[in-house]
């Protein structure tokens, strides 16, 4: 039993900011291409979040592209990210933001309001 703690604190980052829907945020990841690191980042607002803050967790961002939504899922504790940086927090009644699928960018920024600090 101690193996398997042992082996899940060791896998948990602590360097995460919390995240919760309806955050704008920006994700760099590294990939390795041709023997090289190279780096992406992919902006846009987190609609869900699941299975907590263990392991297993994750959260997915969605961005419109060339008119194109495109949404991805990140396990939350992956060793690809390199750093998650907060932009905006708006405030959200719900906790999956699935209807944010079906409107336009002007729409969703018109429904989501920023949060006061």
């Amino acid at each position: 039993m101690e193996e398997k703690i042992s082996f899940i604190e060791e896998n948990l980052r602590k360097d995460l900011p919390e995240i919760r829907p309806g955050m704008k945020i920006k994700v760099i990841e590294r990939f390795f291409e041709g023997g090289k690191e190279k780096t992406s980042e992919f902006e846009g607002i987190v609609i869900a979040t699941r299975h907590g803050k263990g392991l297993d967790g994750t959260f997915c961002v969605r961005n419109v592209l060339d008119g194109i939504g495109v949404e991805k899922i990140y396990p939350l504790h992956s060793p690809a990210i390199k750093e998650i940086k907060i932009l905006e927090k708006y405030k959200v009644r719900r906790a999956k933001l699935y209807f944010l699928r079906s409107l336009s960018p002007k729409e969703i920024r018109r429904k989501l309001r920023k949060k006061v600090k």
